[in-house]
């Protein structure tokens, strides 16, 4: 057996994380492969400091529960993202979970490498870029993928280095499931639904998240940590450190989404995007690197099961306003999302009417 791990860790070290790349090699010039084309390369002096709106979500579950699934529908109409606070994730759980992260990624290289894979079916998977079987330009991220729902179906073959990591994302896990179930409903409340509509759509329903991991980067202005694109899942529900580096498209503007300590940061995805009947966008997003701090970010990826149908809501198609998809599967969509890679931004085009 330990033949067979020091074997897998000498083929899979063939191709190194960026995070190892910077550390043993301590470059001061992008490699050729990160290298944008020049119509592809992100313009960091245009961005747009006007934030996302901030949605205090402490009476959800009140007597003023209207006001705020009114403020999280008017959100996801105009601008695809919005930030909440009071959103019932423990302050320690939060911690936990970003030092966590970062101690995972400081871990001698061969004991991250136990859990590498650029097979994107892995449940359990540390790779990096987004698909390096597909794509011609690599991004300067790592990552740390995890399947978590139902924790108990995936929870052994998380790592066990460092020695907390189990525990504290599977608490983590938890709680962004919590807090990604009361958005739901209300987004569904929001779309005139009833409550638990959306709920019932997702089969058993499905949650991945990531550990993203973005080094200091030589040159910034060449690459990406991930180029713009929409997500594939339902909601996602990002936590991230207090490096800036979130983006998002708006008005053909990007817009700096600057951390705020303590807030998730919820977007719309495509299959929001397909329940609704585009009356909820998925909103074209991307993240930039910098020269000078590693940055952390960490979303969970709320999703339907892999057999459930997905289409739009019956209530929501009329004769002024026909189904813009058809149904699909779930499987059927992620098969794509992934093969397509991020290049082509989105590929919701592939499932309309």
């Amino acid at each position: 057996m330990a033949t067979t791990t020091t074997a897998a860790a000498t083929t899979t070290s063939k191709r190194l994380l960026v995070s190892d790349l910077v550390s043993q090699d301590k470059i001061n010039q992008l490699p050729p492969n990160f290298i944008r084309p020049i119509s592809q390369r992100p313009n960091l002096q245009n961005i747009s400091h006007d934030s996302i709106p901030l949605i205090d979500l402490h009476d959800l579950h009140g007597p003023n529960r209207a006001t705020v699934v009114h403020q999280i529908g008017q959100a996801c109409r105009h601008h695809g993202f919005f930030q909440v606070k009071n959103h019932g994730v423990p302050v320690s759980t939060i911690h936990n979970m970003i030092n966590i992260a970062r101690e995972f990624f400081r871990l001698l290289e061969h004991e991250r490498l136990k859990t590498y894979s650029d097979d994107p079916t892995k449940t359990t998977r540390l790779s990096t870029s987004f698909n390096i079987r597909t794509e011609k330009v690599a991004n300067w991220r790592d990552y740390l993928r995890l399947h978590c729902h139902p924790i108990e179906n995936y929870i052994h073959e998380w790592p066990t280095n460092p020695g907390s990591f189990r525990d504290h994302v599977a608490e983590y896990c938890r709680k962004t499931r919590e807090l990604s179930l009361r958005l739901i409903e209300a987004i569904s409340e929001s779309l005139g639904l009833e409550r638990d509509y959306i709920g019932k759509q997702l089969g058993s329903h499905g949650q991945h998240m990531a550990l993203n991991y973005y080094p200091p980067c030589p040159q910034p202005d060449l690459t990406y940590g991930l180029p713009g694109h929409t997500d594939g899942n339902l909601i996602t529900v990002l936590l991230q450190d207090d490096v800036a580096g979130l983006q998002v498209l708006r008005d053909g503007q990007w817009v700096a989404v600057d951390p705020v300590p303590n807030t998730f940061i919820v977007n719309i995805g495509d299959q929001m995007q397909v329940l609704s009947n585009d009356k909820y966008k998925s909103v074209l997003h991307r993240a930039v690197v910098n020269c000078e701090k590693e940055r952390i970010s960490i979303p969970t990826f709320y999703c339907p099961s892999p057999d459930a149908v997905i289409g739009p809501a019956p209530k929501l198609v009329t004769d002024d306003q026909p189904a813009v998809y058809r149904r699909f599967t779930y499987e059927e969509y992620y098969d794509k999302f992934w093969n397509r890679g991020l290049a082509t931004e989105s590929c919701l085009d592939m499932f309309m009417n």
